[in-house]
């Protein structure tokens, strides 16, 4: 069988801001999207990854165009499915979230003694925690999980995992992951054994019926806002809501409201926030 192959679209970082970056790629349903640094002249370039039978290169220029984007200074190039999965390594170092979260690649030295220690090769799947919603997310678990014990959690859109195990690894007794994406599914999987816990994952684009002490959910306000009921209803305790730019907070939050959970905490970084909410 043929190897899929992926556009990679580099966009100079001084071309466009990155709420706009965001917005672009979101919109044209990006694989996934990132940001590089040049250690030695300190420029900033995004970069996102598009399925090539879903998009094509003039395309992909077009959109930018469309989007008031300087498209002479992007490039575009094809890469085979294995180049794709490795190229996000190049920039990715471990990092310290929160206060004892340690967040690496399975290439980087362990975590010092008083961090707990996360292990991520997320290949084709979404959430290495050097995006904010991510950080924001992990930040979030680890206060509800310090100051409560949890019984159990969903994770509702689950990437690569990482904010289940984070959960299972601060104390959270059982967890489930659900992602529309088979890579996704596969990715939860190898992280899960690479950190020695036990997680359940469902490949499903739905919210299951069962309900957990603890709902997380990194998406986007879009698919958060569609499906408020069938979450809200998964959530006996806390839901944190994530993937949302600071200027759709109150939508999601009042899709969310109308189910019975209230806003107890934002929290921002850069254009983007999380809500936690809680059932009354």
């Amino acid at each position: 069988m043929q190897a899929s192959k992926y556009l990679e679209v580099r966009i100079p970082a001084s071309a466009v801001e990155e709420e706009c970056f965001h917005t672009w790629s979101e919109g044209l349903q990006a694989a996934a999207t990132a940001s590089e640094t040049d250690a030695d002249s300190g420029v900033e370039t995004w970069l996102a990854w598009f399925d090539s039978t879903q998009h094509s290169p003039a395309a992909l220029l077009a959109a930018l165009a469309h989007a008031g984007i300087d498209t002479s200074s992007c490039s575009i190039r094809e890469l085979e499915e294995t180049d794709w999965a490795t190229a996000w390594q190049k920039d990715w170092q471990a990092m310290a979230i929160g206060e004892s979260l340690w967040v690496r690649p399975s290439f980087c030295a362990a975590a010092p003694a008083d961090k707990i220690d996360i292990v991520l090769d997320p290949g084709m799947a979404f959430g290495t925690g050097t995006h904010a919603t991510t950080r924001l997310c992990l930040q979030a678990i680890e206060r509800i999980c310090r100051s409560r014990s949890v019984s159990s959690l969903l994770d509702m859109g689950a990437g690569s995992g990482i904010l289940a195990i984070a959960a299972l690894k601060l104390g959270v007794a059982s967890a489930l992951a659900i992602d529309l994406a088979e890579e996704s599914v596969e990715a939860c999987h190898a992280n899960a054994r690479m950190n020695g816990v036990q997680l359940d994952v469902q490949l499903a684009d739905h919210p299951p019926a069962t309900r957990f002490d603890l709902v997380v959910a990194n998406i986007l306000a879009g698919p958060l806002i569609d499906m408020a009921p069938a979450l809200a209803a998964c959530a006996t305790h806390t839901l944190v809501l994530s993937g949302l730019l600071v200027e759709q907070i109150d939508g999601v939050q009042q899709a969310y409201a109308a189910q019975g959970l209230m806003l107890q905490e934002q929290q921002k970084e850069g254009e983007w926030a999380a809500l936690i909410m809680q059932r009354q």
